[in-house]
């Protein structure tokens, strides 16, 4: 095997705009927002979205625009305080009478901590209250109660839909009062999630009722929302159930009877759907299964984005809604050893290698697909549970450095090309994995500057990746990168940042450490102290680079990723 690789970025070749389309994430217990660890974590994921200005010897985050985040049971009924896959806000109760009773003061203090620490909401519209629910489910109607309810109701039609349509639209009128139309006109609003599978209960024509009920209520409280959904599963075959669903969601929107109108068509300002790599249960077992596939999950973008394309919504923009590895965000490592992953360097080098995948997909196929990370943190864990997090007791793993590299990727997008830059899509049978095919070995380029204009660029990063579908650690392949033409003058300040299993990577450590549960003290610091981006090797100055361009030859493992910076020194 051939393990040199050739990476040339030609800084002269101005591509076009670089949009920053992964600035989304979310999670299911919408309580861990107002948490103190979720509060924490927000503030760290909202310095994503802020103007990056890097002039230290620190890489610093900048998302262009906020941070979205998506959060489940923002309408449920409970005790609001959040635990696995559970959460509520009892937005809607009914008085004895029957009357509706709303109260917004948990969503209000959800939207108040995103707003503050430079996030948005991307509001999930769902599940059904208690008081609204449907009980044709329920075991015994007459004691029909909480725990019930949490079994099955959350996810049932509403009784009555004109009740439905009131909860929105006096939800909706809230938040402008609080927030200002032009501040919501910014959110995006979304129905429900994953109505193809237990989620929803209802018959589809039920649930293209309850989003012309939704949409209706939405936009009579506010005409310039963003509404859409359907937040489908992600499906693998153009005629699966998953596909179909999405099609005929679609075709409702496109061409049915609206059920609140009567007239043709529901209005849809962005379509999303979900896609994962891969899928884990609870096992005692030690024996690892298949690995997360990146080419399962670009499969469902090329599956189900063709089904909107079919129904001619591709100009709308596309939520992948949840884009990850796996379908489990709650289990662990002690669930199933298979969730260990998520703590290593694999998990960092998968989002690097899906998300520009997608990037890749959506320039073929004239879409505009946006990643939503689900993940966030979780309350008391143990330390590296294995959770789909982005960080573990406060500290951070190390995908959320691969976050904070892409963070830092400039405006304009700029020729890169590898000589190991294979599309994962191309790898194995139809629907194969890209287990055994070696490794990817791809990357963006981009210019930064002050102003919108490249001629003002001062920075150039490049961000490269080296992943494989295997549980395999081993593979070092030699890197000759060269950065040519460059639009600004030297010296220059170079600087190389790395996560791979010894850098930027806290589970290491914490490994060394002995895996303690609970770290503290000077455990504790020990760890901490390695979850940030770290240099691969000290910064160097070169004045004048020989030909016109700027040469360097490192080592990349299997599972990592890079970002070279080069900024002109002032």
């Amino acid at each position: 095997m051939n393990n040199k690789v050739n990476v040339r970025v030609d800084a002269g070749n101005v591509i076009g705009a670089m949009e920053h389309t992964w600035n989304y994430v979310g999670y299911d217990e919408c309580n861990y927002t107002h948490s103190p660890g979720g509060i924490k974590l927000i503030k760290k994921l909202g310095e994503l979205g802020k103007a990056a200005a890097d002039t230290s010897s620190e890489a610093k985050a900048g998302f262009e625009g906020p941070l979205y985040i998506r959060a489940h049971h923002m309408l449920c009924t409970g005790i609001c305080h959040g635990f696995y896959k559970w959460g509520s806000t009892n937005a809607y109760i009914e008085d004895e009478g029957g009357a509706p009773v709303y109260n917004f003061d948990v969503i209000d203090k959800m939207c108040d901590i995103w707003l503050s620490s430079n996030c948005k909401p991307f509001f999930e519209i769902g599940f059904m209250p208690l008081d609204l629910a449907d009980t044709r489910g329920a075991v015994d109607k007459v004691r029909y109660d909480i725990r019930e309810y949490q079994r099955i109701g959350w996810n049932m039609p509403p009784k009555d839909y004109d009740k439905w349509y009131a909860l929105i639209e006096n939800m909706i009128h809230h938040l402008v009062t609080r927030y200002g139309a032009g501040e919501v006109e910014s959110w995006y609003f979304e129905m429900w999630n994953e109505p193809d599978i237990f989620y929803w209960q209802g018959t589809h024509e039920e649930f293209c009722k309850l989003y012309d009920y939704t949409e209706a209520a939405v936009h009579a409280a506010l005409p310039g929302a963003r509404f859409g959904g359907p937040a489908t599963c992600g499906g693998r075959e153009p005629g699966g159930r998953a596909a179909d669903y999405l099609r005929r969601f679609l075709l409702h929107c496109k061409s049915g009877k609206n059920y609140v109108t009567g007239q043709t068509g529901t209005r849809l300002d962005f379509t999303s759907f979900h896609t994962k790599g891969g899928g884990y249960g609870f096992t005692t077992g030690k024996k690892l299964e298949r690995t997360p596939s990146v080419k399962s999950l670009l499969d469902q973008v090329r599956v189900c984005g063709g089904v909107v394309k079919e129904c001619g919504y591709e100009g709308l923009e596309c939520i992948l809604s949840e884009a990850d590895p796996d379908g489990w965000a709650a289990g662990g490592r002690f669930d199933n050893p298979a969730f260990n992953f998520r703590n290593t360097e694999y998990y960092a080098s998968y989002v690097a290698s899906s998300y520009k995948g997608i990037s890749d997909l959506a320039k073929e196929m004239g879409m505009d697909f946006r990643p939503l990370a689900w993940a966030f943190m979780f309350e008391g864990e143990r330390c590296f549970e294995g959770t789909r997090t982005f960080s573990t007791q406060g500290i951070d793993k190390a995908m959320f450095n691969t976050f904070k590299m892409l963070a830092q990727l400039g405006q304009w997008r700029v020729g890169f090309d590898s000589s190991m830059d294979r599309s994962p899509l191309a790898f194995g049978d139809d629907w194969g994995t890209g287990e055994g095919e070696g490794a990817q070995v791809g990357g963006w380029a981009t210019l930064g500057g002050d102003s919108n204009e490249t001629q003002a660029a001062q920075t150039l990063q490049a961000m490269i990746f080296c992943h494989e579908d295997t549980w395999a650690e081993d593979g070092i392949y030699t890197i000759d990168f060269a950065a040519e033409n460059l639009p600004f003058g030297g010296p220059y300040r170079i600087r190389h940042y790395r996560v791979d299993k010894d850098h930027s990577n806290a589970y290491a450590e914490w490994v060394r450490q002995g895996m303690p549960d609970y770290p503290e003290g000077a455990q504790y610091d020990a760890i901490k102290a390695r979850d940030g981006l770290e240099q691969l090797c000290p910064e160097a100055v070169i004045e004048q680079p020989m030909d016109g361009k700027i040469a360097l030859r490192f080592y990349m493992p299997v599972k990592s990723v890079s970002l070279i910076m080069i900024e002109k020194i002032i």
